[in-house]
């Protein structure tokens, strides 16, 4: 029988109960060498052992994921990450936004321009009393940007409990 990388990585002989051969096998030793350098062997095998069989797959593939990210970047690691998308994710909503207030205010230009009958149908989930006042689109996107009371904040809603 052939040892796991972790019995490899550590020089010493792999049992037949041995905790990590299920999820650190012998063709790949630098998975095993990541999760190491991070967490140390001990650490992962009581990780591991507290966990029920069904879940420590996934949990072996979550520390190796973490342990990438922690040697990529040493101080926020996977959170750095992660912030980095809710941000993304909050500038492209930002631009959808005015995007969108831009075309209120173009139909709204063209629909005052039209004579009444031959207006163009206007998008249905916008209120007609609005549809012919750019200003109110303007006012609720600056008021989503200066309160930060859009779909998300910087940091996002979902990731707000993680810091307390």
């Amino acid at each position: 029988m052939s040892r796991c990388a972790a019995c490899k990585y550590l020089r010493r002989r792999c049992a037949s109960d041995c905790i990590f051969s299920p999820y650190f096998p012998p063709n790949n030793p630098q998975r095993f060498a990541c999760v190491h350098r991070i967490y140390g062997a001990s650490n992962i095998g009581k990780m591991l052992q507290q966990l029920p069989i069904h879940r420590r797959a996934e949990a072996a593939d979550c520390l190796y994921y973490e342990a990438q990210c922690r040697m990529k970047d040493p101080v926020y690691g996977c959170v750095g990450l992660i912030t980095l998308l809710h941000q993304e994710i909050h500038d492209a909503q930002s631009q959808l936004a005015k995007a969108q207030a831009e075309i209120a205010f173009l139909n709204a230009s063209s629909a005052q321009e039209e004579p009444p009958q031959q207006q163009q149908q206007q998008h249905p989930a916008i209120e007609p009393a609005k549809q012919g006042d750019p200003q109110y689109y303007v006012q609720q996107i600056e008021a989503i940007l200066e309160n930060g009371d859009g779909p998300s904040s910087l940091y996002g809603p979902s990731t707000a409990t993680w810091f307390c």
